[in-house]
Formats: C-alpha cells, sequence, structure tokens
C-alpha cells in the first residue's frame, strides 16, 4: 500500500479527535437490529449473535462516554419479542443475566447510571433480581445515562400511562402533556435528540412512541455486533448537520 493510500485508509478509520466534533445530541437511543442476520451469516447458532451484540453495547456506551452524550437508550427486548421460538427466548435471558455480571459491572466503575424500562414480571426472578441490583449499585453515578428498554413496548407504555392516570383520579380537564408524560416508564428520561436504527430497516418498530415525536433519525446499514464507534459518530455527526424546526420554520 502507498503513502497516499495509508493516509486515506486511517482518515477512514482514526475516530474524529475530540475538538473537531459536531454538537453531540445530548440523548441518543439506538434499536439494536441484525443481531440473528449476523449470526446466520456465519453460519453460527442464533445465541452467537446475541451474545455478540452484548458486547457491541458495551463498547457503544464507553464511546458515547468519551463522546460527550449523556443519555444512551437502548431496546434490548420487545413485547413482541415473547413470541420468538423458546429456545432462542430462553437464551436471550440468559446473556440478558450474562450480561449484567460481565459487562456492565465495569460500565458502572465508568460512572454509567443502568436503569431498566418497561415490564419485568414476565422475567426469570434471577434475572428481575439481577436488575434491581444494578440500579441500586449504580443509583448515584452520573457520568452516562444507560436506559436498557427489557420487555418494552412504545404502545403498552401508552396504555399504561392512560391506566396510571385514570386510576389517580385526575379530572379529564387537567390531562395535558405533562400529566402523560409523568406518567411513562421513565418519566426522568429525556426525548432521544437521535435514533439509530442498525441492520438496514426503516422503522422504528414500537420503540418509545411518546419520546420519539421529535427526534431525528439516522438508519444504519451494518449489523448491531458491527457497529463500531465511527459508525457512531457519523451518525452523530449527521444529526448535527440537520436544522431541528419542532413543528416551526
Amino acid at each position: 500500500m502507498n503513502l497516499l493510500s495509508r493516509i486515506r485508509t486511517l482518515a477512514r478509520i482514526r475516530p474524529l479527535p475530540e475538538q473537531d466534533l459536531p454538537e453531540v445530541a445530548g440523548s441518543v437511543a439506538i434499536i439494536l437490529d441484525g443481531n440473528g442476520r449476523w449470526a446466520k451469516r456465519r453460519g453460527l447458532p442464533t445465541a452467537a449473535g446475541h451474545r455478540a451484540g452484548a458486547r457491541t453495547v458495551r463498547k457503544i456506551v464507553e464511546a458515547a462516554i468519551d463522546i460527550g452524550v449523556h443519555d444512551l437508550s437502548v431496546f434490548a427486548f420487545s413485547t413482541e419479542n415473547w413470541s420468538r421460538p423458546q429456545d432462542e427466548v430462553d437464551a436471550l435471558m440468559e446473556i440478558f443475566a450474562e450480561t449484567i455480571e460481565r459487562e456492565l459491572p465495569d460500565l458502572a466503575e465508568q460512572g454509567v447510571r443502568v436503569r431498566f424500562i418497561g415490564r419485568r414480571d414476565r422475567a426469570p426472578e434471577t434475572l428481575q433480581q439481577r436488575m434491581a441490583a444494578m440500579e441500586n449499585r449504580t443509583e448515584l453515578n452520573t457520568r452516562l445515562n444507560l436506559w436498557v428498554a427489557f420487555d418494552y413496548g412504545g404502545r403498552a407504555e401508552l396504555v399504561e400511562a392512560a391506566r396510571r392516570i385514570v386510576e389517580s383520579g385526575v379530572d379529564a380537564d387537567e390531562i395535558d402533556e405533562n400529566v402523560f408524560a409523568a406518567n411513562l416508564y421513565a418519566p426522568d428520561l429525556p426525548d432521544p435528540d437521535l435514533l439509530i436504527r442498525t441492520s438496514g430497516e426503516l422503522r422504528i418498530s414500537n420503540f418509545l412512541l411518546w419520546q420519539l415525536a421529535y427526534a431525528e433519525l439516522v438508519f444504519v446499514d451494518k449489523l448491531w455486533p458491527d457497529f463500531e464507534e465511527r459508525d457512531l459518530r457519523s451518525a452523530l455527526a449527521d444529526y448535527a448537520s440537520r436544522r431541528r424546526r419542532f413543528g416551526g420554520r
């Protein structure tokens, strides 16, 4: 490889220096898509793709810390995912438990606060306990908030919010956006500035329906296990190049 080719290659690979980064989205959401296809292309069992995807979560969280993202939401398991083959669901529950034990503790040491949003009652009891323990362990961390959507569905969240409002006895005339938002799974989750979806699919798949109202959307062809820091930086640069109007001009 000649010198010019090497320079061009390094320019593509080397992350942007911090001072060259555009304005960073404070709150980023990612739909982690493509684990199964990643495994299939390599002749591996589906569980291998999910394990590779779990390792990518850790790498991207660390990259987000370096870049300056403050809130990162990841769609890990949807309410619809329970309909997958039972052996895949069982493997996913095992992988979630492994991730909490092996990947998240190091992130916790780096100042990451972990929060799980969605239902928990359908998860194995041991997994529920690990989720609660990780939240308690990281409660005072402030460097980055990692929101893990587990057994989560946007429509289910809206229905549950409406139910809570009715049960609280709030008068209909008093219900506004603030009241509704206060009854979501995680009222303190900032609305994402940017949503990234991997694998080339062009939809939001019932993820954060209320919160994504004015988010910028970036769709990436890479499968989730292949997603890298430079892909995150590229998505953030794309976001920074857009003018956000929030319904105005």
